[in-house]
């Protein structure tokens, strides 16, 4: 008997269970309209009508556009046109027969925007990389940025209420930077619990592909850089260690002067050398005589022979001395003369 009454208040606690009311849960969205759901823990199995008001209304509103799900209402979408009033408490209801569930709900941080719109990217003026977007209620809406370079890890960066930019210093033109932004309601309207969603990303850079392989010989090039140095820095090394490398420098001949005046200027001789080109020595004229021949017959002369002396004699030395060379000069001239006289004796005696 007992086990038969604890099984049957097992069985009526599971139905019950089973049968839990729905929970309502409201958010505001983008301050355009209120959405109510009520399809957790489970879908509902039958239709519940709902109904809302805010505090100091006087009556419930019914709803305006309800929310499905297998034919079977899920949601409600009701309109928000008094953007304080969601400082107040926002009443639900929801009715199925006999049955009604009431909540109070508190909407003031329950607020989630849509994504930011309209965002570009442009060089600024300054060099720096500027970034805009809109969105609605600028004056109480905070953002919050992020961004990455080269496909790396996002950075975060949190703005205040009614900034709607946002600036990358200096970028590099050789990377690819991408960014997306995020929005919610500030602390001076009210803080919200709820983000927007990212916006679509906007990409800038040199390249918007998002190739892994290219990113990757990217990161390797600096690596590249520094082995090729190192490779270069050793072969100099090696190359003058073994005096395989020599500089040779070519002096620059200058044009040469169609008059040569002086040779030694032209060529630019040392000093040293130059005075080896000095003369040390006088050198004379070197005087030179010629005879002509002299001949006589001897009509009385048997045989009829004939004497001739013709005398041509140039004797000088180049690099000998004034005195040796007068001399010789001397010399020559009376051996000359002796020949001359004694072939005149000869003559006469003959005859």
């Amino acid at each position: 008997m007992m086990a038969t009454g604890l099984l049957l208040l097992l069985c009526l606690t599971g139905h019950a269970i089973a049968k839990k009311s729905p929970d309502v849960d409201c958010l505001i969205v983008h301050l355009k309209y209120i959405s109510c759901t009520w399809n957790k823990p489970e879908l509902p199995e039958v239709n519940y009508t709902f109904q809302s008001r805010f505090y100091n209304d006087k009556e419930f509103s019914n709803c305006a556009e309800y929310v499905s799900e297998n034919s079977v209402n899920t949601g409600c979408k009701q309109p928000y046109e008094n953007q304080s009033k969601r400082f107040n408490s926002f009443y639900t209801k929801l009715t199925h027969g006999n049955q009604t569930i009431d909540k109070e709900h508190g909407l003031r941080q329950k607020v989630q925007l849509y994504p930011p719109v309209n965002l570009t990217v442009q060089n600024g003026s300054d060099l720096n990389l500027w970034f805009y977007w809109n969105q609605t209620a600028s004056s109480c809406v905070e953002s919050e940025v992020r961004y990455r370079t080269n496909n790396k890890k996002w950075e975060l960066n949190k703005l205040i209420s009614g900034r709607q930019n946002f600036c990358i210093n200096l970028p590099s033109s050789s990377s690819r930077y991408e960014l997306q932004v995020r929005s919610r309601m500030g602390n001076n309207c009210g803080e919200s619990l709820f983000w927007s969603n990212w916006c679509e990303p906007v990409v800038w850079g040199h390249n918007n592909s998002t190739d892994t392989n290219q990113i990757n010989v990217s990161a390797w090039t600096p690596l590249m850089y520094v082995v090729g140095a190192f490779t270069l820095i050793l072969l100099v090394t090696m190359l003058l260690h073994h005096e395989r490398l020599r500089i040779i420098p070519i002096p620059v001949v200058p044009k040469p002067s169609p008059v040569f005046n002086n040779i030694e200027d032209w060529l630019q001789f040392s000093k040293g050398l130059k005075g080896n080109f000095k003369a040390n020595y006088n050198e004379h004229a070197c005087p030179v005589r010629e005879y002509c021949s002299v001949s006589q017959s001897d009509s009385e002369s048997s045989d009829g022979s004939a004497f001739s002396v013709t005398t041509d004699q140039t004797d000088c030395s180049v690099s000998m001395p004034v005195n040796q060379s007068e001399d010789q000069s001397t010399t020559s001239s009376s051996s000359s003369s002796a020949v001359l006289v004694s072939s005149q004796e000869e003559q006469q005696v003959s005859v």
